[in-house]
């Protein structure tokens, strides 16, 4: 059996730092971001982890364990896009913006480790951006220049301009500042942030449904070009300025209503759960926030509805919803505490039984659970 190989491995002697940075799971708040909105993530579990120290050489390096690949760049260029280190292009990224801040960034080797799960909703490039960002800070005694707050600022810049994935900030914030047992309740207008903690007696599952996320990027910017017609259209910088929604009734385009009604009717429930509600409470929430994602956003496909349905039926769940840009991916649920491994084995059963091939990513089970077996 291959091992995992390590820094010292690739790189010849030993690393100078270590940081690392959670995925994050969204639990309410979908599409709001770049809505000038509201959102409610929380940290994962699963995290990406970095070894760095300077080379005195004039490339970077970079190996990520996940592809076993070593990609060189000069300082203060981008690496080359290749299907092959898609990950590259996100630490260059996120080096070149670092420099911006005026950070004398040199030659480094870099070696990535990550066990988020890729391409299902999770935030796997923001724990790649945010955990560089932190071992640089460190790195450099950077701590004035980089602070939580301005290394999320950082990492969507990268994202957004190297790697051309226009991002809200969420994710970003999401990894450098919220934890496992905490919400994250961010307006993502004037970045006013506060901790909510979970509710009380629960915890949080999050399930592939195993279908990718094939039309993610397409969707996802035709929604973005909706909403930004919408608010337009009600004379509005963003629909996050729209209180009522009897407002937006008032749209005659009925593809412009539903997805303004979503997004207004979203930024609400993220209020009300802001404000505080027991399990129960936060759960209706959730369900209503799928059943607007479902049928007024038009993000979901057949698989997520059934897989979030199996888990709306289970007892000991109080919501679920599914999460991410939609598509496909991930749904997430809220259950009784310490119930999460039997509800996701019982609901694979189900979803296998089904033709679905689906797995739990939090908390993950042995593999004979996961396929549903």
């Amino acid at each position: 059996m291959s091992t995992t190989p390590t820094f010292q491995d690739v790189f010849g002697s030993r690393p100078e730092v270590y940081a690392r940075a959670p995925g994050r799971v969204n639990l309410l708040g979908e599409h709001t971001d770049y809505n000038d909105g509201f959102v409610l993530p929380c940290a994962i579990p699963q995290s990406t982890r970095v070894a760095m120290r300077r080379n005195g050489g004039g490339a970077t390096r970079v190996h990520a364990a996940a592809y076993g690949r070593t990609v060189e760049f000069a300082p203060g260029t981008d690496a080359a896009e290749d299907e092959g280190n898609p990950f590259a292009l996100y630490v260059s990224g996120t080096l070149i913006e670092a420099a911006q801040e005026g950070l004398q960034v040199p030659a480094l080797d870099i070696f990535v480790v990550s066990d988020v799960p890729i391409g299902v909703g999770l935030s796997s490039s923001a724990a790649l951006e945010v955990a560089v960002l932190r071992a640089l800070r460190e790195l450099l005694e950077a701590q004035e220049q980089l602070d939580d707050v301005r290394i999320a600022q950082v990492a969507q810049r990268a994202e957004v301009e190297h790697a051309g994935v226009r991002c809200g900030i969420m994710d970003q914030m999401a990894s450098s500042l919220a934890d496992t047992r905490s919400a994250l309740f961010l307006d993502t207008r004037t970045l006013r942030r506060q901790l909510v903690a979970l509710p009380e007696g629960s915890s949080v599952l999050v399930m592939d449904s195993g279908v990718a996320r094939s039309l993610a990027t397409s969707g996802y910017n035709q929604r973005r070009a909706e909403c930004e017609a919408a608010a337009a259209a009600l004379g509005v910088p963003a629909l996050r300025d729209v209180e009522y929604l009897s407002a937006v009734e008032q749209l005659a385009d009925e593809t412009l209503r539903k997805r303004a009604r979503h997004v207004v009717s979203e930024n609400q429930r993220v209020l009300s759960a802001a404000a505080g509600c027991d399990a129960a409470g936060f759960g209706t929430l959730m369900n209503a926030s799928h059943a607007s994602l479902r049928d007024d956003y038009e993000v979901s496909v057949p698989e997520v509805d059934r897989l979030v349905d199996l888990l709306q039926r289970q007892p000991a769940v109080w919501g679920a919803r599914m999460t991410g840009a939609g598509w496909g991916g991930a749904v997430v649920a809220l259950c009784h505490q310490d119930a999460a491994e039997d509800v996701a084995r019982a609901v694979l059963r189900e979803y296998a039984a089904g033709g679905g091939k689906g797995r739990a990513l939090v908390p993950e089970l042995a593999q004979d659970a996961n396929s549903g077996g």
